[in-house]
């Protein structure tokens, strides 16, 4: 059965729709030996080569998605011009395809994020129209009050646009810096990833955020067994949760897949050293 190009190399983890597009636009990828060009469709049995290299197209390959704990220091890029840790060192390698990250957290923020080889799942799961869930913890320096709360869900214009919270509920506790000033915890949800659009909506309103970290991406929530820079790899079902919450067919997988196993393993591992802290 063919598929449209850019969607197979997608879901073969090569990139964004949008990206290869531009690739084939560009004339970097060929279909049997002739040049590719948009529009063009493509079947798994093809000989597909991107810039001069095979691409191998499995269609029944079951799609890996890690959970990782991101601290406060590390960026959200494969390599950094400056040196920094990235998201991506203590990532396992792929044999085929490349981890793409499902969204991104500023250098600052800590938390949950995800990590496909799967693109078309990464793609559906960025994308606004779909609207995943994406919630947060975050520790507010400033007064809160209802009325700005009420502005911050009913909707904030910002410099890309109008933004907000689906939900933002006070969490009963409270602290003081070195100057006697209170930080109080938010618990928030938003339904979109625009770049720092967390901290750009609280700043909105005269308030600072000086802790924030993410607990929830759609259906997958960040478990305590995952310390920080450490990562895990979801199971078949939480895997089919994500393709049931973008409106993709969930993979066949087999009865024994690698994921549960690594899964186990770790879990065991964390379990045998008594250490249940993030």
């Amino acid at each position: 059965m063919s598929e449209k190009l850019q969607k197979m190399l997608a879901t073969a983890g090569m990139g964004s729709r949008r990206e290869l597009e531009t690739w084939i636009s560009a004339g970097r990828v060929s279909v049997n030996g002739v040049t590719s060009k948009l529009g063009d469709r493509a079947e798994a049995t093809d000989r597909i080569m991107v810039d001069g290299r095979a691409v191998k197209i499995v269609t029944d390959d079951n799609p890996r998605v890690l959970m990782y704990s991101k601290p406060e220091g590390e960026v959200c890029t494969t390599a950094d011009p400056d040196g920094r840790p990235t998201v991506f060192d203590s990532l396992p390698r792929l044999n085929r395809g490349r981890w793409i990250a499902i969204g991104r957290l500023d250098i600052n923020t800590s938390g949950l994020l995800l990590f496909t080889n799967h693109g078309e799942l990464a793609n559906r799961l960025m994308h606004p129209s779909y609207e995943v869930k994406r919630e947060y913890m975050a520790r507010i320096h400033g007064e809160v009050d209802e009325a700005m709360i009420k502005r911050l869900m009913d909707g904030v214009v910002l410099d890309d646009g109008i933004a907000k919270f689906q939900t933002v509920k006070a969490q009963h506790a409270r602290s003081q810096d070195e100057h006697g000033s209170s930080n109080n915890w938010f618990r928030v949800i938003l339904a979109e990833g625009r770049t720092r659009e967390v901290r750009r909506l609280w700043e909105s309103q005269d308030v600072e955020v000086n802790r924030l970290k993410r607990i929830s991406y759609g259906p997958i929530e960040l478990p305590s067994i995952v310390r920080k820079s450490e990562f895990i790899e979801l199971d078949p079902k939480q895997v089919a949760s994500l393709f049931n919450a973008v409106k993709m067919r969930p993979p066949r997988f087999t009865e024994k897949t690698v994921y549960r196993d690594i899964r186990q393993r770790k879990e065991k591992k964390l379990r045998a050293r008594g250490d249940t802290s993030r």
